[in-house]
């Protein structure tokens, strides 16, 4: 028989089921002739095989408030029904493979908003309840639990300053938006899991492949220097452009099994072939 307290330790040792997620991104100059749906789709589409617990999507851009849409079921679920407007200069895209945080409760699934700052994660972050503890921070929406809250939690109250990263256990590539800088773009690297870039004339794109941003190439019609993010890393992006990268110092001492990158790989069968065929009609148009 479990004594008082036991069941819960035992309950939070069950959720920590090793998982990888996808995320990937944009920002965008006004001039850019990329297609806003049509990237985002891109996006979806490539990442889609690292999750299938949940897909989501969010976008901003000059006169157009936050928005944020997600479901529980994977990427070919939402791929047709991603549609960002043509002034939408920012956008983020995730797929879940969950780890903490049930995915039948929405607010667990990704983009994740904490008050101003609504951002994605891939990763685990072990030591969340400890930040919430230390810092007093309640939860954004009654019986969350995803772990991923911490580091947006962290990234509004410090301003999205990199030292306040070192304070997370765990591994992490992520990014966010903050209603409060409405022309920035933020994402970090921390450690165990991969984050690429890839920077056009009048684009920025990040994914967690270097191959989502090749697939980026054919389909959005733009050519990118793409490069990977070095652990440690917060950087930041305004119109397309890098416009800032820190270093900070992430604790080393956290540790997992290698993972396989590829979880669902029927979603990325899928969603490949339809992404072929919106592309298509996108260009028709």
């Amino acid at each position: 028989m479990l004594r008082d307290g036991e069941s819960g330790q035992l309950r939070r040792l069950l959720e920590w089921n090793f998982a990888l997620c996808g995320i990937a991104g944009y920002s965008l100059n006004r001039e850019s002739a990329v297609d806003p749906t049509l990237a985002a789709q891109t996006l979806m589409a490539a990442i889609s095989e690292r999750g299938s617990d949940a897909a989501g999507y969010c976008y901003r851009g000059p006169g157009l408030e936050l928005e944020v849409h997600k479901r529980q079921a994977g990427a070919s679920e939402l791929l047709d029904e991603i549609s960002v407007p043509a002034t939408a200069t920012q956008v983020l895209v995730h797929v879940r493979d969950y780890t903490k945080g049930h995915p039948s409760l929405n607010a667990n699934n990704h983009p994740v908003r904490h008050g101003s700052v609504v951002g994605i994660h891939n990763g685990i972050i072990k030591n969340d309840e400890e930040i919430f503890a230390q810092y007093g921070f309640e939860r954004a929406e009654e019986d969350m639990t995803v772990d991923s809250e911490a580091i947006f939690a962290l990234a509004e109250l410090e301003r999205s300053r990199a030292g306040a990263l070192e304070e997370l256990y765990g591994s992490m590539a992520t990014a966010w938006m903050d209603e409060r800088d409405p022309d920035v773009l933020f994402l970090a690297r921390g450690i165990g899991r991969p984050l690429w870039i890839g920077e056009g004339g009048q684009e920025f794109f990040f994914a967690s492949t270097k191959e989502a941003l090749e697939l980026v190439e054919r389909y959005a019609g733009v050519r990118l220097r793409k490069r990977d993010v070095p652990e440690g890393t917060l950087a930041a992006a305004v119109n397309g452009r890098l416009v800032r990268s820190e270093a900070f110092q992430p604790d080393t001492s956290f540790t997992e099994a290698p993972l396989p990158s590829v979880r669902a790989p029927e979603e990325q069968q899928f969603c490949l072939a339809r992404l072929a065929a919106l592309a298509t009609a996108a260009a028709g148009r």
